[in-house]
């Protein structure tokens, strides 16, 4: 009933192009590391009106036989602020259609009345004991795409089997029921409850619980500046500067309002570092504030940046930035802690791609570490389990600058996470420390860990297929490579297929992953790298991390040494040339 999707797929049929047709119309969409996630436009493997329908109606289905009191305990349903014209399509209105579908089938839905923060559905569904909620939203991704993430009742993003199972239902019933097209059912049903108020309230009442010198921050000369990429962060990084005790961070004008074209950055990646920085630097630069704070449009990501004395800007990495988080929650804990405490009773967590710079935090203050698979769902999961069985976590990452503080939100959140880092900076500032000077003092007391990320964009699935395959076979059929240029290998572990080298056993640990292409490799001088497919994009991404003991405190020599074993890994594993892969823009 999309006019402008139609008329896509009429266009298409007229001018012949049957290979896009097929492209669009032959394929559905899958579960990935975040949920759905594609462009926006007409077509199956495609998000649009249609598509959300169908797999709102497989998620009723589901959810149906998997909770008796699915109608009396509801579905929370928010969005952010995408938008594509030329589909007719926006956050907002797959969001009305998801709600329509539940609301026609008496499901009480919490639509939320406004844009919001991607923590706030998770954080939603635990406080209101709904059974699942969806948040529609692409996160960092470019303009056109759009997406739907699944949170169930444990407050996580769906893992296997339901995603599966899911897909399963959405395949059994396509065609869409009677008023799963009526948008306005929101505005007109009485079982419609808007959450906004109640949840923001709570959330930020909640946040106080990891503010640990609130006297500090009151009285703080430090300024910071806060961009929200466009998206929906403004007002809730306000908010929780505010439930600090802090002045509200200055906003970057240019930035601060909702803007589905992202029009002042070339990509709405954070992560991107400088080059997207560029606004927010200056602006910080004119106000003379030391530290800049950006979330990404979803709000469920943080970067960092921070004023140095040689007049130039430090953008902190995902990894980084877990070295301080974990050196300060655990601090706080270690300071607030009750005197029969535990430590051995404490957790933290990264994805298994993260810096192992937690787990050598661990071994020397005698909390544990866990490593989970890659995606934050992974380790929503674990927390929760963590939890049931009386733990305490402390704080869990991923290194694509996904923090999680507290478990107040099973999920990455980037507004907690932007509050924690300015009252971290408040407090060094009184020691008379920056970040980066309390960075380099973690790294010597816990070891260096130096790490580079990076991706190469490959358009082609079966070159990527023929790039793995080739590691699994590659002196012979079904032996890994024994070394990589100069650098011997030690160990390998593939995700992908379940081997692992290092376990007596020779299976992985961790939990197999088909779907993905996702092979680890461990060198004898004691660096770990890892090549895999991204979940949500056409990207092949590498990891590599050297992780040197304390007492190893060149930091030149370690970076000269990942940087030659990273130029090895591509030359023979990637093979960029050959196989006609795009490197990632600098």
């Amino acid at each position: 009933q999309n006019q402008k999707t139609k008329e896509q797929i009429e266009s298409l049929l007229q001018n012949g192009k049957h290979k896009e047709l097929r492209d669009r119309l032959c394929c559905r969409l899958t579960f990935g590391t975040a949920g759905l996630r594609s462009a926006m436009g007409a077509g199956f493997c495609y998000i649009n009106d249609l598509t959300v329908i169908q797999s709102t109606q497989g998620i009723y289905k589901y959810l149906e036989r998997c909770f008796s009191d699915f109608k009396q305990r509801g579905f929370v349903v928010g969005y952010d602020t995408r938008g594509q014209v030329t589909s007719n399509c926006s956050s907002k209105k797959l969001a009305k259609l998801t709600a329509a579908v539940l609301l026609a089938k008496d499901v009480p839905v919490y639509f939320f009345s406004t844009y919001v923060p991607t923590p706030f559905v998770p954080y939603a569904v635990q406080q209101l004991k709904a059974v699942a909620g969806v948040m529609i939203t692409a996160s960092h991704n470019r303009k056109e795409d759009n997406g739907y993430k699944v949170y169930w009742e444990n407050g996580a993003q769906i893992t296997s089997p339901h995603d599966k199972e899911i897909i399963k239902c959405i395949e059994e019933c396509v065609e869409p029921w009677n008023g799963s097209w009526n948008e306005n059912l929101v505005d007109t049903s009485p079982i419609r409850q808007d959450p906004l108020k109640k949840i923001c309230d709570c959330y930020m009442e909640d946040l106080k619980k990891i503010c640990y010198h609130r006297e500090l921050n009151v009285q703080t000369n430090l300024k910071f500046v806060h961009t929200s990429f466009h998206g929906v962060g403004h007002d809730y990084v306000q908010l929780a500067f505010k439930a600090f005790g802090f002045q509200p961070p200055i906003p970057v004008p240019e930035q601060k309002d909702p803007d589905p074209d992202f029009s002042t950055v070339k990509c709405p990646n954070p992560e991107e570092g400088e080059s997207v920085l560029e606004l927010s630097l200056r602006l910080a630069e004119k106000e003379n504030a030391k530290v800049v704070v950006a979330t990404d449009p979803d709000a469920d990501r943080l970067a960092v940046a921070e004023h140095q004395e040689n007049g130039c800007w430090k953008v902190f990495t995902g990894n980084e930035l877990a070295a301080l988080f974990g050196w300060w929650m655990f601090s706080c804990w270690k300071e607030n802690c009750s005197e029969d405490a535990d430590v051995k009773n404490v957790y933290m967590l990264a994805t298994t791609v993260s810096s192992k710079i937690l787990r050598a935090i661990a071994l020397k203050e005698g909390f544990h570490f866990e490593e989970t698979l890659p995606g934050f769902k992974w380790i929503g999961s674990r927390v929760k389990d963590l939890l049931d069985n009386g733990k305490v976590v402390l704080f869990a990452f991923e290194e694509s600058i996904g923090f999680m503080c507290g478990t107040s939100v099973l999920d990455k959140d980037g507004v907690s996470a932007a509050v924690v880092i300015a009252e971290m900076a408040t407090y060094l500032e009184g020691k008379n420390l920056t970040l980066a000077q309390k960075l380099t003092e973690i790294y010597e007391m816990y070891g260096y860990h130096i790490s580079k990320t990076s991706y190469f964009l490959c358009y082609d699935p079966p070159t990527i297929k023929r790039i793995f395959e080739k590691l699994r076979n590659f002196d012979a059929p079904q032996s890994y490579p024994k070394c990589c240029g100069i650098y011997n290998i030690l160990h390998v572990r593939d995700i992908t297929t379940g081997y692992d080298s290092s376990q007596p056993n020779k299976k992985s640990a961790l939990p197999v992953s088909k779907s993905s292409q996702m092979i680890t490799f461990t060198f004898q001088n004691g660096c770990v790298a890892t090549l895999r497919t991204s979940g949500t994009e056409p990207k092949i991404k590498y990891y590599a991390e050297m992780c040197a003991l304390p007492e190893q405190s060149d930091r030149s020599m370690l970076e000269e040494e990942l940087q030659k074993l990273i130029e090895a890994l591509i030359e023979n594993f990637l093979e960029p040339d050959k196989n006609g892969l795009i490197w990632r823009s600098a």
